[in-house]
């Protein structure tokens, strides 16, 4: 029985490995940076920005082990199936900065270290100017209204007169039995008139649900509803 075994390290160099590693943590790095320094929002987290990192990185060694063997990349898929990911991606934007750095991590594995480079600098470029400028912002301030009301009427008409008065637009994003079925809780988005206040707003509701309780939240955008 022959037990000896081969080693296939030597299908790529030491030279290519430290490229490898070494460009795509650079890569990776660079992403991460441009990602943090354009987030917006409170839902940043540090341990996402260095899994970029130790993604990119990882692809590219997947990439070196693979090379353009059919049956090591079927083997890979099918060993890649059977993780499941249980944490959800809080934004949409956060998985084009996770194909970003597998797609110049694949590069770098597969030795185009120059397409790796320039399409990472490039679309880091992109994603900076579209930050710095405010590319395709829908400027568009709104107000969140929360009114309850009795429930033994329908007092829908009666809050949306007074909608009327004092909002260019509005629309109702739901309606929920509160207190035991007591009180109607009514929420709308609105976007308040140009000389009308929240303050006037809350007034009219007051005068139409019999002192129940009326809320406005204000400074959100419509992207954020």
């Amino acid at each position: 029985m022959d037990f000896s075994f081969q080693d296939l390290s030597g299908t790529f160099s030491v030279a290519d490995i430290a490229i490898a590693m070494s460009l795509s943590f650079v890569l990776s790095a660079m992403i991460g940076w441009v990602y943090r320094a354009t987030h917006r929002n409170v839902s940043y987290s540090q341990s996402y920005v260095q899994t970029l990192v130790i993604l990119g990185m990882l692809i590219s060694l997947i990439m070196l082990v693979v090379g353009s063997n059919i049956a090591r990349a079927f083997a890979l898929v099918g060993a890649l199936s059977v993780v499941r990911f249980r944490n959800a991606i809080k934004e949409t934007r956060d998985v084009g900065f996770i194909f970003l750095v597998m797609g110049v991590g694949m590069a770098v594995g597969t030795r185009f270290y120059l397409l790796a480079v320039v399409a990472a600098v490039a679309i880091s470029l992109i994603i900076m100017i579209m930050n710095r400028f405010n590319w395709f912002q829908l400027n568009v301030r709104r107000q969140v209204v929360k009114v309850q009301v009795p429930s033994d009427e329908d007092y829908t008409h009666a809050v949306q007169d007074v909608l009327v008065r004092h909002t260019d637009e509005f629309e109702l994003v739901s309606m929920e039995s509160i207190r035991a079925g007591a009180l109607t809780e009514l929420m709308y988005t609105v976007r308040i008139k140009k000389g009308s206040e929240p303050a006037d707003l809350i007034a009219g509701l007051r005068e139409r649900n019999h002192g129940q309780s009326v809320t406005v939240l204000t400074g959100y955008d419509q992207s954020d509803l």
